[in-house]
């Protein structure tokens, strides 16, 4: 017999018992969407994850204060004060593997503009700021080295800032207040959104990172160093140069730990996706079980399926169909529910993610290469639980089996 005939006569077989086969393939189908719909939930999820880190800056460092120790009892990070501006001045001074270097100095005080007020966050930064953390300015200007260097009372604000406090009038050319000090508002930023961690990235108000360390700060502390690689490739090098930098102005002793922390853009990004990657793979293999009982379910119909036309397979033996014409014929109908099955599956599972990703507003990556494989696995599926009813089939004593009642 010819492949087509094969095809034709499993096609046959299978529309005269339309509802078994759909039932026989609900597995299939069940499992094969729940795998499509997660994988491309999840990969949409870390793609946004990703994007959102990677609007923290360019190939961003982070030096953050260690934590205290105090009788063995270990402090939060951050709760060490032990970065100075002479850090800032040194890094600044490296340009090996360093593009820009800023420090940070937050100073949590509450915005006043007319009759309204906001409670936010205020950052002392470098005019090197906007380049490391990728910030543009789309009203006004930010500061100038000179206004770094008079210690001037000027603000760049966030947009979560202007809607609070301006309503969507131009802030550019007013005054604030931040606590008792007035700060003319020369620049407004971009909206940015909120990071991967929920924070609002627009709830911000940058100043001198002279005018918040010595007119609103203590002059000494630096809660944190912003700081970036010439590129992506050198972004070892310079946490490296960074940390061998810090341990000598620190004063650290060989084999003693550090008093800061350095964090990267990549470190983030694999914290961040871990969750989700690990939650995709374990849902995945949940849902492969469903693939595996409609395999299962296959196996039991194709039996079913063998014992009912006993006698029709009697007859073909009888007339000359081989044994492995017989094999082939069954193991086709088996493969065709189990593609067809994992066809459905694949545009229902496809269809259930973008539904999902509109309703959580997340964003849904469909890979070519995902369909083959989940196709090429149904197939798989199909052939080794179609294989031993097939094989038992073609088996068959064509005289016992045509006086098969």
């Amino acid at each position: 017999m010819k492949l087509r005939q094969f095809v034709i006569v499993a096609f046959r077989s299978i529309a005269r018992n339309r509802m078994r086969s759909l039932l026989t393939m609900l597995g299939i189908i069940i499992g094969l969407a729940s795998v499509i719909a997660l994988v491309a939930l999840g990969k949409g999820s870390q793609a946004d994850i990703e994007s959102e880190i990677s609007s923290l800056g360019t190939n961003l460092i982070m030096v953050k204060p260690g934590s205290t120790k105090t009788h063995g009892v270990r402090g939060g990070a951050g709760t060490r004060s032990c970065l100075t501006m002479d850090d800032v001045t040194t890094l600044s001074k490296s340009n090996e593997n360093i593009q820009y270097v800023s420090p940070v100095i937050r100073v949590p005080s509450q915005i006043i503009a007319g009759n309204a007020n906001w409670n936010s966050v205020i950052e002392g930064v470098d005019i090197t700021y906007p380049m490391i953390r990728n910030y543009e300015v789309v009203q006004g200007s930010f500061f100038s080295q000179r206004d770094i260097k008079v210690k001037a009372k000027v603000a760049v604000l966030g947009q979560t800032i202007v809607d609070e406090l301006f309503f969507g009038q131009n802030p550019v050319g007013l005054c604030i207040r931040i606590g008792n000090i007035p700060f003319k508002v020369i620049g407004v930023l971009a909206e940015k959104g909120q990071s991967s961690m929920g924070n609002d990235q627009d709830d911000i108000v940058f100043v001198p990172f002279t005018t918040a360390l010595y007119r609103m700060s203590d002059g000494k502390t630096v809660h944190d160093i912003m700081a970036s690689s010439i590129s992506e490739s050198a972004m070892d090098k310079a946490k490296a140069e960074i940390t061998s930098i810090l341990r000598k102005n620190h004063r650290i002793a060989t084999g003693n730990d550090n008093d800061f922390e350095i964090r990267d853009q990549a470190e983030i990004v694999s914290m961040a996706t871990q969750v989700t990657s690990t939650l995709t793979m374990l849902l995945s293999a949940v849902a492969c079980v469903s693939l595996l009982v409609g395999g299962i379910g296959i196996m039991n119909i194709m039996l079913v399926s063998v014992t009912e036309r006993t006698r029709e397979i009697g007859i073909l033996i009888a007339v000359g169909a081989r044994s492995f014409d017989i094999l082939i014929q069954f193991l086709i109908e088996a493969v065709i529910l189990s593609l067809s099955g994992g066809i459905i599956g694949v545009l229902t599972g496809i269809g259930i993610a973008f539904g999902l990703g509109k309703i959580m507003g997340t964003q849904v990556i469909v890979e070519p290469s995902m369909i083959i494989i989940s196709v090429g696995f149904t197939a798989a599926v199909g052939i080794f639980f179609g294989y031993y009813p097939a094989k038992k089939a073609s088996a068959f004593n064509p005289i016992e089996a045509m006086r098969y009642e």
